[in-house]
């Protein structure tokens, strides 16, 4: 290989970002992505790896500890006061507290996203109706804002995401504004217009792939947020309703069992801790890996 491929590869954005991304790849990052991937593996196999049904009850159980039985008729994580499995419900707890915290951060990001590029093409009076409502929302406190709506609008899955999609767009659109009108002065932008590109297709094609990387990272922050809000919510009784069940809706129920069942609400409450954890520390790991002024 000559010298100057070497030196283009080597000067080229994202075999630097990887190199970057393998070099910070230390054990707490490791951990935090198996964590992760054990927790979308459970999530997506929620169906197959339940022991029992989360909705058989069997009042000769009930408020068994961990470890109770042997063999299939074993409650390995204890049975709450109805005599429902425990581990069933936790792992169908995961799988809809997963997909509402993605499927509200992946709207969040996209809403604030396209909101920053909209502000940023527009500019005048609907940047400005923009930035003011971003400036209203990060003036109200998002967790007020949020019971208020749900006690009035009603609970359920879909007003939960509709709701926790809100959650940070604010920041995304800032954000993206910001990166895209600082990739609207670069030369890249100027010679897609002259060939005669839509705006659209320079937002899409052009300036979206050289920002995703930062957006991202911002993504993965909003995410902990999510989490602890839709916790928030199920907890209050505001989020995910019966037959449903959640990791805030499990803690909100076994909290009348604190002193009694304390596997009901601590086993739950584990799991987020250790999510929002994983999650900010992969976020901190892609923002250090993908800064281009860090090492």
């Amino acid at each position: 290989m000559s010298d100057r491929t070497a030196n283009a590869e080597r000067g080229s954005p994202l075999p630097c970002a990887i190199r970057s991304l393998r070099a910070r790849l230390n054990y707490p990052v490791r951990i935090a992505l198996a964590w992760l991937a054990l927790m979308l593996m459970v999530a997506a196999l929620a169906d197959v790896i339940e022991p029992y049904s989360i909705l058989a009850v069997d009042l000769r159980a009930r408020l068994l500890p961990p470890l109770t039985g042997a063999g299939l008729s074993a409650h390995w994580l204890g049975t709450d006061a109805l005599g429902r499995d425990v581990l069933s419900r936790l792992i169908a707890s995961i799988r809809i507290s997963l997909f509402l915290t993605l499927t509200a951060s992946l709207l969040s990001a996209g809403i604030g996203t396209s909101l920053g590029f909209l502000a940023a093409h527009r500019r005048g009076l609907t940047e400005q109706a923009i930035l003011a409502v971003a400036d209203v929302q990060a003036a109200v406190p998002f967790p007020i804002f949020a019971l208020t709506v749900m006690a009035v609008l009603g609970h359920g899955l879909l007003p939960a995401i509709g709701l926790t999609s809100l959650c940070g767009w604010e920041r995304h659109a800032r954000i993206a504004r910001g990166l895209a009108l600082t990739a609207e002065a670069q030369d890249y932008v100027a010679a897609a217009r002259q060939l005669g590109a839509r705006p659209l297709h320079v937002y899409l094609r052009h300036i979206l792939p050289n920002v995703v990387a930062t957006l991202i990272v911002l993504m993965t922050l909003v995410i902990p947020e999510v989490i602890m809000l839709e916790s928030a919510l199920s907890f209050l009784g505001l989020g995910v309703q019966p037959p449903l069940t959640s990791l805030g809706a499990m803690i909100g129920y076994g909290r009348e069992y604190l002193t009694r069942a304390p596997w009901i609400l601590m086993l739950p409450a584990l799991i987020i801790v250790l999510t929002t954890l994983a999650v900010s520390i992969v976020g901190d790991w892609l923002r250090d890996g993908l800064d281009a002024r860090s090492g």
